[in-house]
């Protein structure tokens, strides 16, 4: 069964527009567990502008599920610029000191109001592969943020990486705006061929619904995660956390 990881940026956006810890992260996190989420993701941005470093020690103390940090590598210390929170580390000191069960490197800059693309490989691969190698010297799983694009997902294969998570924006502006919805799925289906034989899990994330999951989830084959963030917490005001856990869950096929 396709594992369902739930991403609390959102969360923690809100609790940063007041200076207030309502609404609590690790709080929503338990709920989301209580409802039936297999794991729980956060992407921590040094700016810290949604999840803080310490929410990252915060879930780490109390989860029980899949813990998924996912960030850019590359990113260094950073002072935080607000009273009351703490220093940003960096990432991969960030998650060499909580060792989660899944590390997610993105290629994502501090100006991107969102992760908007996967690795350049041709670029970076020399760079990535130590980072992966060290990571997994300390128990972690590595997943890399990938376009569905198959030389650099052999690419990422050759880096050490365990999976890849497809970034499936491109998929989901197709099936909402009905345009060429089956030549674009027709490639994340080949990127994911493409990763099974190079041997990589397949994680997949970015936009994902309740309307266009189902497709995605029938369609792309070995898929063993989504993390879903925005889409689901806009749902989860609508119709409720628990609902919306349930509903994303009965979109993966689970009853």
């Amino acid at each position: 069964m396709i594992a369902l990881s739930v991403n609390l940026n959102k969360i923690a956006l809100i609790r940063n527009s007041r200076d207030t810890t309502n609404p609590s992260v690790p709080g929503h996190a338990q709920m989301c567990i209580d409802a039936g989420a297999d794991g729980i993701t956060v992407h921590p941005r040094p700016d810290q502008r949604h999840i803080r470093a310490q929410d990252c020690y915060d879930l780490a103390a109390m989860l029980d599920v899949e813990f998924n940090i996912e960030g850019n590598p590359f990113t260094r210390a950073r002072k935080s610029e607000r009273e009351g929170v703490t220093d940003y580390p960096g990432f991969m000191e960030l998650v060499k000191d909580i060792r989660p069960a899944q590390v997610t490197l993105v290629p994502d800059g501090d100006g991107q109001l969102t992760s908007d693309h996967g690795f350049d490989l041709k670029r970076d691969g020399d760079r990535v592969a130590p980072l992966v190698a060290e990571l997994k010297s300390l128990g972690m799983r590595t997943s890399l943020f990938m376009d569905p694009d198959p030389e650099q997902i052999r690419l990422a294969a050759q880096t050490g990486t365990d999976r890849i998570e497809l970034y499936t924006e491109r998929y989901a502006h197709a099936f909402k705006t009905n345009t060429d919805v089956d030549k674009v799925l027709g490639e994340f289906i080949r990127a994911a061929e493409v990763a099974a034989e190079e041997g990589l899990g397949l994680n997949a994330g970015h936009d994902l619904d309740l309307h266009n999951l189902p497709r995605f989830t029938t369609e792309v084959p070995g898929l063993l995660e989504v993390s879903i963030g925005h889409a689901l917490t806009v749902d989860a005001i609508h119709q409720g956390l628990a609902n919306s856990i349930r509903a994303y869950q009965h979109a993966l096929g689970k009853q």
